[in-house]
């Protein structure tokens, strides 16, 4: 099996776990090679470190998921293994030059402010 096919199985691997905590141990753990000579493998092969893909990756899905449903950024950061709220609008920050709420299309958030109106229950 060559370099190319197995940095491409982890890939598929990753992307399949990517709502799970993964680091470079996990990785290295699965594919059986040291995480020295995984790293290596894998910046030779993708022109980017392990852990930048798997950053990449879980960032590139938050987008995703901020420009096409209304859940809360909060929800989206948590599924995506991020610590907190904070944390996930620092790295989408300086990945996209925006913070999500300003990533987020201005028709969902108003969809989701009057939504968040109308469950406060009538007047009178």
């Amino acid at each position: 099996m060559s370099h190319q096919d197995i940095i491409q199985t982890l890939i598929e691997w990753i992307d399949e776990h990517i709502d799970q905590p993964l680091n470079i141990d996990i990785v290295a753990r699965k594919s059986g090679y040291s995480k020295w000579y995984l790293q290596r493998m894998f910046r030779t092969v993708m022109h980017q470190t392990l852990g930048d893909y798997i950053r990449q990756r879980r960032l590139l899905l938050a987008a995703e998921a901020l420009r096409t449903t209304q859940r809360p950024i909060f929800d989206i950061a948590m599924d995506l293994g991020y610590v907190s709220q904070q944390t996930f609008s620092r790295v989408f920050r300086r990945e996209f030059d925006r913070t999500p709420s300003d990533y987020r299309p201005s028709d969902l958030r108003v969809t989701r402010r009057l939504r968040h109106v109308r469950g406060r229950g009538s007047i009178g």
